[in-house]
């Protein structure tokens, strides 16, 4: 049994980026950038109008008031105009380019339109209303840099780029089993005697997602081993992670290890010397990774967030540390001593301030709705008085 500091050591030394891949933009949202987003043209192309009005010769309205002709409209979209003669105008609107030689664009509100004229009342002040070429970016220029998530602004910036694929790192794609006899599908347990809903493979579907995951594969099983086999065959010739909950203690129906063994599976890490958790387990087949987790539901979403958040969000191209951001915040209540394990206690922020929950049942499910925070506690810690400093991890 190790550490909690060596597992997560050994969970990052796993968490390699699995390569990358062309995708279309139109699936690009929120998926992570494998190389720099550069500009194919600069933008705006050319000059363009940033209001509807008239454009001008600045030096036409020195002698305002003034009626000049009207001698084209000019809208977005359309081809670059011929050039602007001195001593006329032209009736522009929003985004249209620029005709050669217009130095301003006069909003429409300060403008009468008379008879195929238009009359400016006063010479021209404030903004010009013109935007120039090139003035948002340049051909060439990187707008999005490798490893930026593709949030909405950042598709703006990509479309704006004027690129159809975008080189993006592939998502590990993964397949989560849940064991044993007594789970059955929510919506049918109260039906079944002895039964109880499969709940953890929902919670761990949602990490998955969340930290960069592609779900392929989710499913129920009984404790049968040679079912448990065939299962595993086929989840480790389809996912690159696959996690199995329950069945990683000793009892006489806990197959999670042998399911696992005609792949020669490489251990990781078996047991890690915390609480809650402690039987979670990570493996290697190949070039997939197994992840056990317990089947209790609290054990099963700390140790996901401890373990398998790290090295989804490595196999996805980021950097694991980013799932491992410990950082220092203030008891809000009292806490006794911890045991002989590493203990993660349950806790939501109140007030900048780690409210640490009461009900520390490793099987609680209710409990973990309130709590978005984990404390850590090393081994033997005295207790602990509200006030004093711990570290905590987004939960």
């Amino acid at each position: 049994m190790i550490t909690l500091d060596e597992a997560l050591v050994r969970t990052a030394a796993e968490a390699r980026a699995l390569g990358d891949e062309w995708i279309p933009i139109d699936e690009a949202y929120d998926r992570l950038l494998a190389e720099p987003v550069k500009a194919r043209g600069m933008a705006p192309r050319a000059a363009l109008s940033a209001m509807d009005g008239y454009a001008v010769f600045e030096a036409d309205l020195a002698d305002a008031p003034v009626r000049l002709p009207v001698v084209t409209s000019i809208f977005a979209g359309d081809a670059e105009p011929a050039p602007l003669e001195p001593g006329t105008c032209a009736r522009i609107f929003t985004g249209a380019p620029v005709p050669a030689g217009a130095d301003r664009v006069v909003v429409q509100e300060d403008v009468q339109a008379v008879d195929g004229a238009a009359v400016f009342d006063r010479p021209g002040a404030g903004g010009r209303h013109i935007r120039a070429a090139g003035s948002d970016f340049a051909a060439g220029a990187s707008l999005l840099p490798a490893g930026h998530r593709l949030g909405a602004r950042a598709m703006i910036a990509a479309a704006a780029a004027d690129r159809d694929r975008l080189r993006v790192f592939r998502r590990p794609r993964v397949a989560i089993l849940s064991t044993g006899d007594e789970l059955t599908v929510p919506g049918q347990a109260l039906e079944v005697p002895g039964a109880i809903p499969d709940s953890v493979s929902f919670g761990v579907a949602g990490m998955v997602r969340d930290w960069g995951g592609q779900l392929v594969r989710r499913e129920k099983l009984g404790d049968a081993p040679e079912l448990l086999r065939e299962a595993a065959d086929l989840a480790l010739a389809e996912a690159d992670v696959v996690v199995v909950t329950g069945g990683a203690s000793v009892g006489e129906r806990d197959f999670a290890h042998l399911m696992f063994e005609a792949h020669r599976p490489e251990a990781v890490f078996t047991k890690v010397a915390i609480k809650p958790g402690k039987p979670v387990w990570m493996a290697r087949a190949g070039a997939r990774r197994i992840v056990g987790l317990p089947g209790n539901p609290t054990s099963a979403m700390v140790t996901a967030r401890l373990f398998l958040a790290p090295l989804l969000a490595g196999l996805a191209g980021r950097d694991p540390a980013d799932a491992m951001m410990w950082r220092s915040a203030a008891l809000a209540t009292p806490l006794g001593p911890a045991g002989p394990r590493e203990t993660l206690e349950r806790a939501q922020w109140d007030d900048g301030r780690a409210d640490v929950l009461k009900t520390a049942d490793s099987g609680a499910q209710a409990a973990l709705i309130d709590a978005d925070i984990l404390v850590r506690r090393p081994a033997f810690s005295p207790a602990a008085q509200a006030g004093e400093t711990v570290l905590v991890l987004d939960f």
